[in-house]
Order: C-alpha cells, then sequence, then structure tokens
C-alpha cells in the first residue's frame, strides 16, 4: 500500500492542466512542421506558418495557445495499492481544474446547465473526470483541453455490421468534408469502432491524442488512407486549400456486438492539447 496525500495529485492537476494550455506535444509539433514544409498551396502554407508562430509564442510567454481554453476532459488510472489520504480523489481534481484556470488566467467556458440558465462556472470547473482501476501504486492522469470548435464537428454513426470497412471508411472522410473549415484544420480525428455508444466515444477522445503508430497493420492502413483521402478533399489549414487537411486519423477500437457496428469521429483541431504525468 502506498500513501498519496490529495495535494499532491491537485499540484499535478494544474501542472498538467496548464503545460495542455501553453505548450504543444512534440508529436504534434512534428506533424505540423512537417506539413509546413511540404505545403505547395502559398496561403495555406503561411497558414501554417503563423500556426507554429503562435505556439512558440504561447509556449514563450507561457499563455494560452488558443482564446477556447477548453473543458478539461481527464482520464485518470489510479492503482488499486494506492490510499488517498487529505481529500477525496475527484474533488481535489476538480479543486485543481479550478485553481489551473485561475492561475493561468484562462478563460471561464463551462456553464452550469446546458438548457435553461447557462450560467458561467467562473472557474471552468466541473472538469470531466473518467476513472479507471488499474493494478500498482501509481496516479497517471492524462489531460485534454477540449475546445468546442472542433468537439461541435464530431459525429456519432450507429452503423450496422454490413457496412464493412468501407461503411466505416465512408463516415470517417464524411466527417472530415461536413466539418470544412470550422475545427482550424489541419485537423486530428480520434476514431473510436466499436464497443458501445459510450465506450466507443471515449475511445474516440483518446484517441484524438494518441502519439505511437497503431500497432495493429489493419488499421494502421485504414488510418493512412482515410487521412489521403480527406487530404485529397483540398479543405486545407485554416480553410485556405492545400494538402494538409488533417495531420493524423488515429482509429481505436473495442469488441461490439453481433448486431453493431458502432463509429465515433471525435474532431481536435490542429493543437491537439494534451498533457500526461503521474504520481
Amino acid at each position: 500500500m502506498r500513501i498519496i496525500q490529495a495535494a499532491d495529485i491537485e499540484a499535478l492537476a494544474v501542472r498538467l492542466i496548464l503545460s495542455a494550455e501553453f505548450d504543444i506535444p512534440y508529436a504534434v509539433r512534428s506533424k505540423l512542421l512537417s506539413a509546413h514544409t511540404n505545403e505547395t498551396n502559398p496561403n495555406a502554407r503561411f497558414a501554417l506558418g503563423q500556426i507554429l508562430e503562435n505556439h512558440d509564442i504561447a509556449s514563450a510567454e507561457r499563455t494560452p495557445m488558443c482564446q477556447d481554453t477548453g473543458i478539461i476532459v481527464m482520464f485518470a488510472e489510479v492503482g488499486q495499492e494506492v490510499y488517498i489520504t487529505g481529500g477525496a480523489f475527484e474533488d481535489v481534481l476538480q479543486a485543481g481544474a479550478g485553481r489551473a484556470f485561475n492561475e493561468g488566467y484562462l478563460r471561464a467556458s463551462v456553464v452550469s446547465d446546458p438548457i435553461f440558465d447557462r450560467i458561467n462556472t467562473r472557474d471552468n470547473s466541473p472538469a470531466i473526470i473518467h476513472t479507471r482501476i488499474v493494478p500498482g501504486d501509481r496516479i497517471r492522469l492524462l489531460v485534454i483541453p477540449k475546445g468546442f470548435g472542433s468537439e461541435n464537428m464530431s459525429r456519432v454513426g450507429m452503423l450496422t455490421p454490413s457496412d464493412s470497412v468501407a461503411g466505416v471508411r465512408a463516415f470517417i472522410i464524411e466527417t472530415a468534408r461536413l466539418a470544412g473549415s470550422n475545427p482550424c484544420p489541419p485537423v486530428v480525428l480520434g476514431v473510436g469502432v466499436g464497443g458501445t455508444l459510450e465506450e466507443c466515444a471515449l475511445i474516440a477522445k483518446r484517441m484524438t491524442v494518441r502519439e505511437h503508430p497503431n500497432a495493429d497493420p489493419r488499421y494502421a492502413a485504414l488510418e493512412e488512407d482515410c487521412l489521403a483521402a480527406i487530404n485529397a478533399l483540398s479543405i486545407g489549414a485554416a480553410g485556405f486549400g492545400g494538402s494538409h487537411t488533417a495531420i493524423a486519423v488515429n482509429i481505436g477500437w473495442a469488441p461490439t456486438h453481433i448486431a453493431g457496428l458502432p463509429v465515433v469521429v471525435n474532431v481536435c483541431c490542429h493543437a491537439a492539447r494534451h498533457a500526461e504525468g503521474e504520481i
């Protein structure tokens, strides 16, 4: 059994949120640099240069890279041998989310009720928290600030098994086409396939920040095929055309029911903001 102080968990949440808001992940920046180098459309190439410059300024001046600092999504893995003292786990994560937005002077973007009151909570809380109990004696956090210019472009498709690979491919490409320039391309598409409606959506969310290649060659080939087809749409960086509408299509999957083929495409802007850490 390992004892972890609640205050240390809160401090980790604050650090990761601010890092995600200010610092572009290395894997994402590498893809944007490659896009900038290879783009032949002058307007799109200029837009990519401006995106990269904005990221440099945000990191150097410790200021948000986007005015939409998002709603905070946290994926937490808690080791089953951990004992937390000094506060309730989710309470301190929520406290960390509120503290980060105040200390970082981030925009408050969360309303308390989605339909009727829509009163701003003033500190961007509550965060969305997904917790899993895993083996070990550590706590790991993945923080994703999710802006809604891209979130609003996401889609759910409850396909049937007869739709097969072709149907999944068409749904992914159509999502990018319908999104157009709204989600600040070049985009990252996180795709979930299988499971149930809610599991599929969670997979898609995590896939927006996947940094490693797909280990399954079948899904890796589908990702590359979809990426090429989406870039052939010529929506391009900031909607200026060119060959870089997306910089990644990341597909994750789960076993599903014999009668179903759920697909969720979670659209993410060019920054794909995220940060990970552990105690």
